[in-house]
């Protein structure tokens, strides 16, 4: 019987575990996890799961895995691969045989430099045990310190300040949002977090954190020191690539996949968070991607490729972020861009299109209440997937339909 061996028990794995068995795949699927819990959703994590304590959200159950087939090994690493015997030694001692092997290792936080040590008052929020210890400290009128003003940080600001928090943002760029995400579309997100109250100090260097039994501390470049109950540093995230790099695979921002997945060992796949792949819809420019879209995908896609699927990486890159009663979507990269076109909404809300130097749609930048602006980021994807050139007037026309320049 044929056995497919899944490491890394996040969203993209478990969506893979259940693909193979939706596309008829008969053989052993063993799905091996480093956390006790089941795969689990991590985007509510600076969200409901934080304001509410909820337990994880599991991606699907128990009972789910057995009725599928699919073994679920929890509380167990990868300690090592060995591609030309097809085994993977686990960190209980048992060894895996493998046909096939799928890699979705995620990444983690990336930690602060220079610190070290067990920290208690200054964390990263990655798991759902993060998730806890950061709450029991969010009590009200006590004062979080956000190192970062990605989105992870943002999101945790503003869960935060609805439990009665108070919240200081550390960002050492000149602005908050600088990955992926216009000006003009984070300094609405930045008027939001100080009208909630949120101090966002940006353009600002520190020099060190530290922590002891009353407080945890920042000490600035300037001179000024910062005291905090507790400290999250939200830096962006490395890939947990170690695994794959000792087993001799190829390391590119990530484990290196072609445009199937497929790793440098012809039997071995990766995806998700821990790998970079090429895009087709960016002259095949090698990215990683940290997204829940991504990782969802990428699991559909490393299933039907190890069936004997040749299927490409081809969705448009999409994020998401809600804060307060904003939400901001992304799709596409904006990178390269020479033009860009407003299109107001009602009520505020609006969405920038990125065009390059030919005039072909790269990228929609939008932000609103609700779902002031999902139907158009939707829309503006799908002209993105297309290579569409439309015509900028006409974009940024409210009343132009976007369903006829994607037609067109």
């Amino acid at each position: 019987m044929s056995h497919i061996v899944i490491i890394g028990a996040g969203e993209c794995g478990a969506r893979a575990a259940f693909a193979l068995r939706e596309k008829g795949f008969d053989g052993r699927v063993t799905l091996v996890g480093a956390e006790e819990h089941l795969p689990y959703e991590r985007p509510p994590l600076s969200k409901d799961s934080l304001l509410h304590g909820h337990a994880p959200k599991l991606v699907s159950d128990a009972a789910e895995y057995a009725a599928a087939g699919i073994e679920v090994m929890t509380g167990s690493s990868a300690d090592s691969i060995d591609p030309t015997g097809k085994t993977v030694k686990l960190s209980s001692g048992e060894s895996l045989a493998y046909d096939q092997l799928l890699l979705t290792t995620g990444a983690r936080p990336r930690p602060f430099p220079g610190l070290s040590g067990n920290n208690h008052r200054i964390r990263t929020l990655r798991t759902h045990g993060d998730a806890v210890e950061i709450r029991n400290a969010l009590q009200p009128g006590k004062h979080l310190a956000v190192i970062g003003g990605g989105f992870i940080g943002l999101e945790l600001a503003a869960t935060a300040r609805k439990l009665g928090v108070e919240v200081t943002v550390v960002e050492s760029l000149p602005r908050i949002l600088t990955r992926g995400v216009p000006e003009a579309v984070a300094e609405i997100v930045a008027d939001r977090h100080r009208a909630e109250g949120v101090e966002l100090l940006c353009g600002v260097k520190i020099e060190d954190l530290s922590e002891d039994s009353d407080a945890a501390r920042i000490q600035l470049a300037d001179g000024r020191t910062m005291a905090a109950d507790m400290i999250v540093v939200g830096i962006g995230a490395v890939p947990n690539v170690e695994l794959a790099r000792d087993a001799g695979l190829a390391i590119d921002n990530g484990i290196a996949v072609d445009e199937h997945l497929r790793t440098s060992a012809p039997d071995i796949f990766a995806a998700g968070d821990c790998c970079s792949f090429p895009l087709s819809h960016y002259g095949g420019r090698r990215m990683r991607l940290e997204a829940w879209r991504n990782a969802h995908d990428q699991g559909n896609l490393a299933a039907a490729n190890l069936m004997g699927e040749q299927a490409t990486v081809s969705a448009v890159p999409w994020f998401w972020s809600d804060q307060y009663d904003l939400t901001l979507q992304v799709a596409g990269m904006a990178d390269g861009s020479t033009v860009t076109v407003r299109r107001d909404i009602a009520d505020g809300a609006f969405i920038l299109f990125h065009l390059d130097e030919t005039g072909r749609l790269i990228a929609a930048s939008g932000i609103g209440t609700g779902n002031a602006v999902a139907r158009d980021i939707r829309l503006a994807e799908m002209m993105i997937a297309a290579g569409a050139r439309p015509d900028p007037d006409a974009l940024a026309a409210p009343g132009t339909k976007l369903k006829s320049l994607l037609a067109a």
